[in-house]
């Protein structure tokens, strides 16, 4: 009786570890996510670099510090690559990826793309870290109008 007695806290500890251990699939990601996508930008497609611009991948940051996103890339399923820089994101806030030309600021960055990457019909964005482990990925199909929440 008394083994028993004296495994309980060990196992109640254990099992206290175990849940500070396992978290959401974001968390144990570095917690960045993608968390919406505009695949299918307004008006006519028309290659026009507002057009283009209107296609972007919204990332967000959901820890409580600043994570660098050096060497990690952002694709399509086709294989078109848009690698992050020397670049932060801080914690709690959201980046823009666009896919045409611009300026990169703090929370936009800009592809310098003259054609359209993201697919209207179906499509996958996905986000990988450096080594090429997977992050998060955002799938849609023709079901959605032109956006994705992810």
């Amino acid at each position: 009786m008394r083994i028993r007695r004296a495994a309980l806290p060990a196992l109640a500890g254990a099992v206290a570890l175990t849940g500070a251990v396992l978290s959401t699939p974001a968390e144990a990601a570095g917690g960045v996510v993608i968390r919406h996508v505009w695949f299918d930008s307004p008006g006519t497609d028309n290659r026009s670099n507002a057009s283009l611009n209107g296609e972007w991948v919204e990332i967000k940051n959901t820890s409580s510090a600043a994570i660098s996103l050096r060497g990690w890339i952002l694709k399509d399923v086709a294989n078109h690559k848009y690698p992050f820089a020397n670049v932060k994101i801080g914690a709690g806030k959201t980046m823009k990826i666009r896919t045409g030309q611009g300026t990169d600021s703090a929370g936009t960055k800009f592809q310098n793309r003259r054609a359209y990457v993201w697919n209207n019909t179906s499509d996958t964005a996905i986000l990988t870290k450096a080594n090429g482990s997977k992050v998060d990925d955002c799938k849609w199909t023709t079901s959605d109008p032109s956006d994705k929440w992810c």
